[in-house]
Order: C-alpha cells, then structure tokens, then sequence
C-alpha cells in the first residue's frame, strides 16, 4: 500500500505524459496544415497558368485565331489536357451578357448602334489535387481528391 501512496505523489514523468496526450493532437494539425497549403499553392499555379493565357492575348491583336489558342497555351502552362481548360470569350451590350452558340458567333457579334459595349475573355483551368496525407476536408470528393480551380478574366474591348 505504501508503495502505491509513494506512486500517487510522484511528478517525475508528468511532462512526458501531458506531451503524449497532446502530440497526437499537434501531429494532425501539422498534417492538416501541410495539406491545405500544398493545395492552396496548386490553386495559385493555376490561377497563374490562366493568366499567363490572359497575357498572349493581351500580346497580339485580338482575333479569332489568337483566342482559340489560348486554351492550348493554358493547358500547357497548367501541365493538364486542353480539355481541363474553358476559354470563354463574349459581348455585353448595355451590360447584359450576348450568348452565341460558339466562340466565333461571339466575336462576330456587335451590339446595335448607340449601345455601350465591351467584349471579356476568360480562362478557366480545372485540376485535380490529391492530399499528401489523405486528409478530408469539406468539398472532397468521393475518392478523397479535390476539384480545383483558377481562373482568371480580362475586358478585351
């Protein structure tokens, strides 16, 4: 019995105990931090690879040929297919968004005479992001990957 009293008033160890309860808890916020700023720099590398589509359009005249270009140039600078990448490129008149079937019927379009115009262009690229240490967070998806996105947009005229 004394040998249990002698037991219960010993300190020697406390801190080495109080650090095994907390370390599991320190470990997976270092794992939860890792993960979500390797994502988030994935998600800058993309927004970047749109905007370095964004500046060859801003580098030639504007046509048809140059824009269609562009999601090549996007999907390259991203290191994804072309089809991870959407050019969007249309015309408000009096700020109300014109829809053409194609990108083509959106640069030929012109608004009727008098009306306030402008002309956008934007670059959208998707990747797939797969945590390092399988982490899940809100918006996951069902294999544990993430959907990312970057994008980024210009008025053109």
């Amino acid at each position: 019995m004394n040998l249990l009293k002698l037991l219960g008033r010993d300190q020697r160890g406390a801190a080495a105990i109080e650090l095994a309860l907390a370390l599991p808890v320190m470990a997976t916020l270092l794992v939860g931090m890792i993960d979500i700023s390797r994502g988030f720099s994935a998600k800058l590398q993309l927004e970047q690879a749109a905007q370095r589509s964004i500046e060859k359009a801003m580098q030639a005249k504007k046509t048809l040929t140059l824009f269609n270009t562009l999601k090549a140039e996007g999907a390259a600078a991203a290191g994804v297919a072309e089809s991870a990448v959407t050019v969007e490129y249309w015309l408000e008149c009096e700020g109300v968004k014109k829809t053409g079937a194609s990108m083509a019927a959106a640069y030929e379009t012109n608004c009727d005479a008098g009306e306030t115009y402008a002309r956008y262009l934007t670059v959208e690229i998707q990747k797939v992001y797969t945590p390092m240490f399988r982490t899940r967070f809100a918006g996951a998806n069902a294999n544990g990957t993430y959907t990312l996105k970057g994008k980024a947009g210009i008025r053109v005229q």
